[in-house]
């Protein structure tokens, strides 16, 4: 009982975070990411610019600017800032960390990362594996065609 609990708050929280993504201006890819303690959420972040810089995130080539952040780094940051801690939450990102992204989720203290999908490189999912973080793909497609 307590699982199938579980994978519907998943499922839940992770369609709140592809609908937070398409706060992104980015073109190429829009990423969304909550930070879930208690069923709260205490944070939230989609890739893009810094405070402060043009909301454009590719540069004339179509190329990501090496600036942009990404939507794990941005709610991470943005709980740093909070009161709230992040210390056993779960994050739901729309798509698997990047290598860069799982290292500052290991520093978080995030214990469980959900994510529906995939990047083109798994070193960052395996990097949280190795750490002892749970990663867990949420196949939201599957889900939301048999609905």
């Amino acid at each position: 009982m307590e699982k199938e609990k579980q994978q519907l708050l998943d499922e839940r929280y992770m369609r709140m975070a592809v609908i937070w993504a398409e706060n992104s201006y980015c073109e190429r890819r829009k990423v969304g990411a909550l930070i879930v303690k208690d069923k709260m959420i205490i944070s939230d972040g989609y890739n893009g610019t810094p405070s402060g810089f043009e909301n454009i995130c590719e540069d004339e080539n179509n190329e990501t600017k090496p600036y942009v952040l990404h939507a794990e780094a941005n709610a991470i940051t943005k709980v740093a800032c909070s009161h709230n801690s992040s210390l056993g939450a779960t994050m739901y990102v729309t798509s698997s960390p990047c290598i860069e992204c799982a290292k500052l989720i290991i520093q978080a203290g995030i214990k469980r990362v959900v994510y529906y999908q995939k990047y083109r490189r798994s070193d960052g999912a395996s990097l949280l594996e190795r750490a002892g973080v749970e990663v867990v793909f949420l196949d939201l497609d599957e889900i939301l065609n048999n609905k």
